[in-house]
């Protein structure tokens, strides 16, 4: 049988799969990227992925290295303060974070999924040492001393030195390595959509605490002319089932209510989605051969925005292991190192975002309360503050 060879083989065609794609190819390496589905890359389509992205400054600067930035920049709308409001006090208890207080940069810029696929994938058909299969995905592999063999669905086999499982939370790269994860349900899910509202945001993200989750709005490019910004609406399972059921109308009334009126009275544009909300932490994040990303390594509840920008960061730390050494790709050397630089920042942040969203859930009056407390005490001292917002960067 006849056997394609590559540098890479990158099981997945999510936007961290086709990041990690440009990114590799970008620095010399032979990339094959395979995915059972195409990249959708209109919003038109019903299969686009609607959601958005909030890429925080060093998100930026791996899209910004790989070439990516330039084709991004000009619909990405930039995130210059995160505004917390606990409406479960009355008065509401309300701080703003303001990226000015460590940065003359905002804190990051929001971007929509689909847009992102389509930047990605025109880029790839411009890479000659990229190839991006869609229609074919991972099936199995058996890991050599120097080499992975791949069998692929449609009965093809591809030799790599180096397998990147990027192919999401329920990887067969994984799976195929014999890596187990743990996972925590919630009970949750989550309603994404996009609402127009009167007033402009400002450059504004916030996130407003209840009970059952949070209620984001983040900021995006205008709609016909009306300030615009995407929606994240999490909350118990049930409650957002009945609330995908509703009408446009009951649903329009139902955000309003929810939002405390951060942003005066919303209107809802475009299709609404449910995803559900869970968190998964890989046993490991590599094998022999074999590494793990994004999704297929690490799964939180949208809080913080930390999800995608980890997964930008693991790609940064294997590139930047790659380009160091390149006669080492995918030898145990390479995979120990990414391993210590990766595995606990992000099991530090599954922990982290974990407690956050337990707090955001809680109906405890008195949860509410120190939660109010909190806020309030973190965003007072200053030098608290700052650092809390360096952390959230990624900074050390």
């Amino acid at each position: 049988m006849d056997r394609t060879q590559t540098d890479l083989l990158i099981s997945g065609g999510g936007v961290a799969g086709l990041a990690a794609a440009v990114a590799f190819g970008g620095a010399g390496f032979a990339v094959t990227v395979v995915d059972p589905a195409p990249p959708v890359t209109d919003a038109a389509d019903p299969g686009a992925d609607l959601r958005t992205t909030a890429f925080l400054q060093p998100a930026q600067a791996v899209l910004d290295r790989a070439g990516l930035w330039s084709g991004l920049a000009a619909q990405a709308t930039p995130l210059a303060i995160m505004r917390i409001v606990d409406a479960s006090q009355d008065p509401p208890v309300s701080r703003d974070f303001a990226a000015s207080d460590i940065s003359d940069a905002p804190f990051g810029w929001n971007l929509p999924n689909w847009l992102l696929r389509r930047v990605m994938v025109d880029r790839i058909a411009g890479m000659d040492n990229v190839t991006l299969r869609t229609g074919t995905g991972f099936a199995s592999m058996v890991a050599r001393t120097d080499q992975a063999l791949v069998r692929l669905t449609d009965g093809t086999q591809v030799a790599a030195r180096l397998v990147i499982g990027a192919d999401g939370r329920g990887s067969p790269v994984r799976d195929a390595a014999g890596i187990g994860v743990t996972t925590t349900r919630y009970g949750q899910k989550a309603v994404t959509f996009a609402v127009t509202h009167p007033g402009p945001h400002n450059g504004v993200s916030t996130e407003v605490h209840r009970s059952g989750g949070p209620f984001t709005l983040v900021p995006l490019p205008d709609h016909d002319g009306r300030p615009c910004s995407s929606v994240v609406w999490m909350d118990t399972g049930p409650r957002i089932t009945a609330l995908a059921a509703l009408s446009d109308a009951d649903f329009t009334a139902a955000a309003n209510d929810r939002s405390a009126g951060v942003n005066g009275p919303l209107t809802l544009v475009g299709r609404r989605s449910v995803w559900p909300i869970i968190s998964q932490i890989a046993d490991r994040i590599t094998a022999p051969r074999t590494a793990l990303v994004a999704e297929a390594a690490h799964v939180m509840p949208p809080i913080g925005a930390q999800g995608l920008n980890m997964s930008l960061a693991d790609i940064a730390a294997l590139r930047d292991l790659a380009q160091a050494n390149p006669d080492a790709l995918g030898s145990p050397a390479m995979l120990a190192a990414y391993a210590r630089t990766r595995n606990a920042e992000m099991r530090l942040r599954v922990a982290g975002i974990d407690a956050l969203n337990r707090t955001s859930m809680a109906q405890s009056p008195l949860i509410h309360d120190l939660r109010a407390l909190g806020v309030r005490a973190l965003h007072d001292a200053g030098p608290v503050r700052r650092r809390l917002m360096r952390l959230g960067l990624g900074a050390s």
